[in-house]
């Protein structure tokens, strides 16, 4: 589905990714690892087109996406859940969600994805009427996560869902996640969680200092010694 070569992003004198290439197949998980400044959050943000590439090239279904605007990218099937969350505060839930389907003219069927996402997220559907800014962060990360789903994604982007949630909460989030994987989602997931990302993920990669430092599938990985060394802390 996503074919990545050779990418490279700079911020002014200060290189984030360097001859980064990854694939991600239609249906599958895959996870990106590494340290804070590794270049995780680099890579969503230019996957979605808020930053440009000096060089490289970046393919969806074989088409070019390296110069395309970010509304664009949405359109053409990839959704970007940012680290954060990135909610509107001063929005309702039901009024953050609908922002997702922004892009989307058929009213009928934007009314159906919503009760759908009140049925997905039930303490959301309780919330329907407060503003974003009165959710806890596990909640507002679900409300990222229902209006990233209305725009109905070919590749949805993670980037660091579990960041400031509580053990438990991560588990709900990531189940979220896993659901939807089940369903046929494609997840590219940035995440430091990465016991959570080693037991769903198809593939990994490893970033450090903005290189892939480590590839392979998720099975394998769990059991390599650097990959446990740097970031599982054993």
């Amino acid at each position: 589905m996503l074919e990545i070569s050779g990418l490279s992003v700079d911020y002014g004198p200060i290189a984030a990714l360097r001859d980064v290439s990854l694939r991600v197949g239609e249906g599958q998980l895959v996870g990106i690892l590494g340290a804070n400044g590794a270049g995780k959050t680099s890579l969503l943000r230019t996957i979605s087109g808020l930053v440009r590439a000096r060089s490289g090239s970046m393919r969806l279904y074989g088409q070019d996406i390296g110069t395309v605007k970010p509304d664009e990218i949405v359109r053409r099937g990839i959704v970007h859940v940012p680290e954060g969350r990135g909610i509107f505060p001063d929005l309702t839930v039901r009024e953050n969600i609908l922002v997702g389907a922004h892009s989307r003219r058929a009213g009928a069927e934007i009314t159906a994805d919503y009760k759908r996402m009140l049925e997905m997220f039930p303490s959301l559907a309780r919330r329907e009427k407060q503003d974003g800014s009165t959710l806890s962060g596990g909640e507002q990360q679900m409300l990222a996560l229902a209006r990233a789903m209305m725009g109905r994604p070919k590749l949805l982007l993670a980037d660091e869902v579990s960041l400031g949630l509580a053990p438990v909460i991560t588990k709900q989030v990531f189940g979220h996640l896993q659901a939807l994987r089940e369903q046929g989602m494609t997840i590219l997931v940035v995440e430091q969680n990465a016991h959570l990302v080693l037991k769903m993920a198809d593939y990994i990669y490893v970033l450090k200092q903005g290189r892939v430092a480590l590839e392979g599938k998720a099975a394998d990985m769990a059991s390599h010694r650097e990959l446990t060394e740097a970031y599982l802390g054993e």
